[in-house]
């Protein structure tokens, strides 16, 4: 217990800085018209591509015995995985919608 709590303090200022970032994040998100939402939803798809690769790098040269970074890389490439395959799916749903219906 003593070691997370450690983990946290010493680590106060990056625990901040995302909480903040996730707040930032849901702000900007709410306010994104839904016109732009699919031509977003595209990039984000290109830039989870980027995390989900820099995670499994990450996780390659981590030590076998540092079980946070095996888990929080692991933690990395599940979400980001489950964020391009689920951009690729609205993005295939939208783009469904302006083909041409065959009579």
């Amino acid at each position: 217990m003593e070691e997370i709590l450690s983990l946290f303090y010493d680590n106060r200022e990056f625990i901040f800085l995302i909480i903040v970032s996730v707040f930032l994040g849901i702000e900007v998100i709410s306010n994104v018209p839904a016109v732009l939402h699919t031509p977003l939803m595209s990039g984000a798809n290109a830039i989870h591509g980027v995390v989900i690769i820099g995670s499994i790098i990450i996780m390659l040269q981590a030590d076998p015995t540092n079980y946070y970074a095996l888990i929080l890389g692991l933690i990395a490439v599940v979400l980001g995985t489950l964020n391009v395959v689920g951009g690729f799916v609205v993005t295939n749903r939208m783009l469904e919608m302006f083909k041409k219906k065959s009579k």
